[in-house]
């Protein structure tokens, strides 16, 4: 692959101040164009990009083009940064009266040279705002789409579409569907701007000269117009692939931009340490429906700020994953010590989550054509929710992992959508881990507070996720929380049910279809504060529950908390998979008792307290 970078403008309005700066302070960089003005550390925009592209196994050659007034300046900085003399480009121009435009200089490489390969253009002269940018993640996105390939990036708010190349990008395709060249702001809603970071196939461009014969006018001959010509005129696929920070000092900036861009970058080159970023998401707990939410039923949970999972994350030289000293052990203090702690907790710990939570990451980054910097980090978690009480501690730790990586990359909400972060997180578990679990926890977990979700089949089908709604947690009730201190593993709950379901069992049908309509009337149950009829409808979920898993899949600890809960007059639930329960219990003074009874019977229990965002 070819690399070609664009520096033959002329005159631009940097310049220009710069010559005409009062204070004199700037004197010393008059004459010096864009490109090659000293930023961080006396390093160059030019310098930048030349290190990025500047890799055998990537390019074959690398081209700049520039023209004949600044040649001089090019042709010196080659020699002192082991640049190829031979392969900058000189298109003659002098003047902005007399300047090709990016298209014809484009097109004058390809011809002079004569190669017969893939072309990646860059403008030379703007900067990524993160330094650490992988261009080789572009390139296998360029080659993996197989078609032509343009850089976008979200505009800031500051940013005006009337200065950038607009694109609209179908989300499901990342092929682009429209490009406009610097449009009023009425004209589309997109906020995605385009910069002159292209690739193209060899076979695409003799399009450059078609267009130059069909565009006299120098003004026409923007790389810009050209895109919004070839994208909307010709029907050529072109992809997009975003990048999560944007450019700085693109096309003509003044004088104020540029020492803005030298402050911001000098206070980030020169940071003491580096910060350190956490992350945190909550346990939860079923309220109706569940474990309907695996066989297209509808269910209403709700996260609790008892308990939660902490992740953090910070750069380092490597990618590095820390144990967790209680979850992850290596040590123990003797056989029987390890003996314990195996038939207690398992074998599994936190780890393998954020293993495979990165690894799912990265390729979901590389398929949606998000370009990564190219960043190390050290990554560890911590959790204070109990295990294999059904608590949704596992996805709540992939869950914080998954907040940390997108802030880390810089990553928005729109570039991974709520609902379709609840489907990753469930893919994490599902498809990397082979751990049996439904989209319940990792939807309530990721919009957080109370939420009534429906896993409609035909909805799931349609757009991928179900339908998910946030409640008023101030509606909540006064729930309290009981659980195991020594739980058996909470998935052999699931017994075999799903292949019952699986193979159209009438009762295993009716029974998801039943949990289905009494989430419905949980729904107005909760929004109504009739906890009576709440009540009412928990007992009802548990004992379908329990007809559909027969109590030697609920198992007698399970079991014992229900009847114990029950004799205090309070409604008792599941809500998970098992080694917790749930209660409401409309007595003040038949609570405390209950409470008692629980604490002496060996479980813990709490008040609930809602985690609203």
């Amino acid at each position: 692959m070819i690399c070609v970078l664009l520096v033959a403008g002329h005159g631009t309005l940097l310049e220009s101040e710069i010559k005409n700066e009062a204070t004199g302070l700037y004197s010393h960089l008059v004459g010096i164009p864009k490109a090659l003005l000293p930023g961080v550390g006396g390093k160059k925009i030019l310098d930048f990009w030349w290190e990025v592209v500047n890799i055998r196994q990537l390019f074959s050659d690398v081209y700049l083009v520039t023209n004949a007034d600044k040649y001089k300046y090019y042709e010196r900085w080659a020699t002192a940064n082991d640049f190829p003399v031979e392969n900058i480009i000189n298109d003659g121009s002098t003047t902005s009266q007399t300047q090709l435009g990016a298209v014809a200089d484009l097109e004058l490489v390809i011809r002079s040279k004569r190669f017969n390969d893939d072309v990646m253009v860059v403008a030379g002269d703007m900067l990524c705002e993160d330094l650490n940018f992988d261009i080789a993640e572009v390139l296998k996105f360029f080659k993996f789409k197989k078609g032509e390939l343009a850089i976008y990036y979200e505009m800031e708010e500051g940013e005006k579409t009337e200065s950038r190349g607009i694109v609209e990008v179908c989300p499901l395709t990342h092929r682009i569907t429209k490009f406009y060249e610097k449009p009023s702001s009425e004209v589309t809603e997109s906020r995605l701007a385009s910069v002159v970071f292209y690739c193209f196939q060899n076979k695409t461009l003799p399009t450059l000269g078609e267009y130059l014969k069909m565009h006299l006018l120098v003004e026409d001959r923007r790389l810009g117009k050209y895109m919004e010509w070839l994208i909307n005129k010709t029907g050529i696929t072109v992809f997009g692939m975003k990048l999560p920070t944007g450019f700085q000092l693109i096309g003509q900036v003044d004088l104020s931009e540029y020492k803005k861009w030298l402050a911001c970058y000098s206070s980030k080159q020169h940071g003491i340490a580096a910060k350190s970023i956490t992350c945190r998401s909550y346990a939860r707990i079923g309220i109706m429906g569940n474990p309907s939410d695996g066989f297209y039923g509808k269910t209403i949970a709700m996260t609790i700020s008892n308990f939660w999972a902490d992740a953090m994350i910070f750069e380092s030289k490597k990618v590095v994953l820390i144990p967790h000293p209680l979850n992850d052990p290596t040590e123990f203090g003797s056989l029987q010590d390890l003996h314990r702690i195996s038939r207690k907790e398992g074998y599994l710990g936190g780890l393998r989550l954020l293993q495979a939570t990165c690894k799912k990451f990265y390729q979901y980054c590389s398929e949606q054509g998000i370009a990564l910097a190219k960043r190390n980090f050290t990554l560890k978690y911590d959790t204070n929710i109990p295990r294999q009480v059904g608590l949704a501690g596992s996805s709540a730790i992939v869950s914080a992992t998954l907040k940390c990586l997108m802030k880390f990359y810089d990553l928005i909400d729109d570039d991974l959508p709520k609902p379709l972060r609840a489907n990753f997180i469930l893919n994490v578990e599902t498809e990397e881990l082979i751990i049996t679990a439904g989209l319940q926890d990792r939807v309530v977990q990721v919009y957080e507070g109370l939420v009534y979700m429906d896993f409609n089949k035909e909805l799931l089908e349609k757009q991928g996720y179900g339908s998910y709604v946030p409640m008023d947690i101030s509606c909540a009730p006064h729930f309290w929380l009981a659980y195991m201190g020594d739980p058996s593993d909470s998935g052999k709950i699931h017994s075999n049910v799903r292949q019952r379901w699986l193979n159209g069992d009438s009762d295993v049908v009716a029974a998801m279809k039943t949990f289905a309509e009494l989430t419905d009337l949980a729904k107005i149950a909760i929004e109504s504060r009739n906890w009576s009829q709440l009540s009412e409808l928990m007992n009802k979920n548990f004992e379908l529950r329990r007809s559909i898993y027969t109590d030697a899949c609920l198992g007698q600890g399970n079991l014992r908390m229900v009847e114990l809960g029950r004799q205090f007059g309070s409604a008792v639930k599941l809500p998970g998979s098992g080694g917790a329960v749930i209660g409401l219990c409309l007595d003040p003074d038949n609570l405390v008792e209950l409470k008692k009874a629980f604490q002496e019977a060996g479980f813990v229990i709490c008040d609930v307290v809602p985690y609203g965002p």
